[in-house]
């Protein structure tokens, strides 16, 4: 068997999902699919399936905290990824352990407001506390447009709003920011910028209800490729391309909103198959 190394290694702090489509599931799949190797610090589990959520609990700071020192102090990190941190406790714990990373580790925020059924994942109280504790540490904060209206109080209509959101939150202190543009009309638009260079990426618009998880599964491509070692605009760049395939390929599951299809770019065939002539078909796996 071919020694193929120890992958790149990605750590996601982000709440659960019974339902596998987002949190820390989708983040996990995404890793996986993209060829590095996923860590996890959950910080909460919630009952979700594709109608919405039915309940969330909080992990103790001290259980998110020793999930974090065990993986960082043993295995160390080449890329972060945070998720749904819905108390001031958790946002405030998560933004001192991340404080301790070494200053090359990346580190992506995706500022979890509201899950894609409208059901909120963040106290009202600890929007503050994600503005003053977490952004700063943010190499890459990616929210969409109702997460802006959250941090910022801007109402986001186009593309020159989406332009003034991104300076807003760059001045609370992340490095880049990804304002999503998923909610507007027209193409599916997407600005990055740092202050300096600025990029809009834009993908079509999908006639594709199965939409569940996109917000992770975009941060956590964006973590994973900084990991192998591109820079924030191409690993942008094939972060929007991964998530567009996962739409694109989005199934139905349960009665909602079904899931993107992370396994979308896996390869056909395995290795391990190649000689049974089993063929493992892309479309049933992630």
């Amino acid at each position: 068997m071919t020694d193929l190394g120890t992958p790149r290694r990605v750590l996601t702090i982000a709440g659960s999902d019974s339902g596998g489509g987002a949190g820390i599931q989708a983040d996990l799949k995404t890793m996986l699919a993209l060829g590095v190797h996923g860590m996890s610090v959950v910080t909460a589990v919630t009952a979700q399936n594709s109608l919405g959520v039915q309940g969330a609990w909080d992990l103790p700071v001290d259980a998110v905290r020793q999930q974090f020192r065990s993986v960082v102090d043993d295995i160390g990190v080449d890329a972060v990824k945070t998720g749904m941190l819905s108390s001031v406790e958790l946002v405030e714990t998560v933004a001192e352990l991340l404080s301790t990373l070494p200053p090359w580790v990346p580190v992506v925020v995706d500022p979890v407001g509201v899950s894609k059924h409208g059901d909120p994942l963040l106290v009202a109280e600890a929007v503050a506390t994600v503005r003053t504790r977490l952004l700063p540490c943010a190499s890459v904060v990616t929210p969409n447009l109702h997460e802006v209206a959250m941090l910022t109080g801007m109402d986001v209509r186009d593309e020159p709003g989406q332009r003034a959101a991104a300076a807003a939150l760059l001045e609370l202190g992340p490095t880049w920011v990804l304002v999503k543009g998923g909610h507007l009309s027209g193409d599916a638009v997407d600005l990055l910028t740092d202050g300096r260079t600025e990029l809009l990426l834009r993908g079509p618009r999908l006639d594709n209800r199965h939409t569940h998880g996109t917000g992770c599964t975009l941060a956590s491509a964006l973590a994973s490729y900084l990991a192998l070692g591109l820079d924030v605009p191409d690993a942008a760049r094939a972060a929007k391309a991964y998530v567009t395939g996962a739409l694109a390929a989005g199934f139905a599951l349960g009665s909602g909103i079904g899931p993107v299809r992370h396994g979308w770019a896996i390869p056909a065939r395995t290795a391990d198959r190649a000689d049974a002539g089993e063929g493992l078909d892309p479309g049933r796996s992630g």
